[in-house]
């Protein structure tokens, strides 16, 4: 019997910036840091699988695990459009601009409950850039896997070997393939849902961190936090119990 999803111990978040150019990836980059100062607190761990960097150094995409007690019920409300309202450092008439980043969660799946066959896939190999050493650059470490059913594609670059690179790819693409069944279980899959959990997007429009006004808003449950640096520092907690009983509630 496959484990609930609240209560596993793993999950897999998918980052990528939104609308707002060089400013979307430094708030995907922001968001990052702050669920891993969040992990940190709680003693998860955290493991990059992939990324894909802008020149000045912030997250077009990021990709990353989390491992420890209660992961998925406190990440599993995160799924959604991110909003940020705040001066750009490069911005020189200090007017606010607007940028937004997805966010998905996922529970983190077995070989056991998602059964993908040889024929099914195309895998394709290259070198990886990026952190690693002189090795990343002169072996095709990275991989990229197409699942031909569904026209999902996930990719691994972080790790030194092919091999783990395949297999943490895998493990992206059993994830996503499980919340589809599980979905699809629900009656709840649509095609649009389907693409959302393919490419990580989402539509709906879940929270906004307002820096000029030191507030952040999650709208689903209209409620505000003030002390946005200290949120963003990985202080969640307030956030998360205020979504898990309003959610539980309504």
């Amino acid at each position: 019997m496959n484990q609930p999803a609240p209560s596993r111990q793993e999950a897999i978040i998918e980052i990528r910036a939104g609308a707002g150019g060089q400013e979307a990836a430094i708030f995907a980059t922001d968001l990052f840091n702050m669920y891993k100062r969040y992990a940190q607190t709680k003693g998860w761990g955290v493991e990059v699988i992939d990324s894909n960097s802008t020149d000045i150094g912030g997250y077009k995409s990021v990709t990353f695990e989390l491992k420890g007690s209660g992961v998925y019920m406190k990440m599993q409300n995160e799924s959604g459009v991110h909003r940020v309202q705040r001066v750009p450092k490069t911005e020189r008439s200090g007017r606010v601009h607007t940028s937004t980043a997805t966010v998905a969660v996922l529970p983190k799946a077995t070989e056991r409950e998602v059964n993908i066959r040889p024929d099914e896939l195309e895998v394709t190999f290259s070198r990886a850039g990026g952190p690693g050493g002189q090795n990343v650059n002169k072996v095709e470490t990275a991989v990229r896997v197409l699942h031909k059913p569904s026209g999902i594609v996930v990719s691994s670059r972080q790790e030194r070997s092919q091999q783990r690179n395949r297999e943490k790819a895998m493990e992206i693409l059993r994830s996503k393939l499980l919340e589809i069944e599980r979905l699809q279980a629900h009656g709840l899959l649509t095609d649009e849902r389907r693409k959302q959990i393919g490419t990580g997007d989402r539509s709906e429009k879940i929270r906004t961190y307002n820096f000029s006004q030191d507030r952040i808003t999650d709208h689903r449950i209209k409620k505000s936090w003030g002390n946005i640096d200290r949120i963003m520092n990985g202080n969640l907690d307030p956030i998360f119990e205020a979504l898990a009983t309003r959610i539980k509630t309504s």
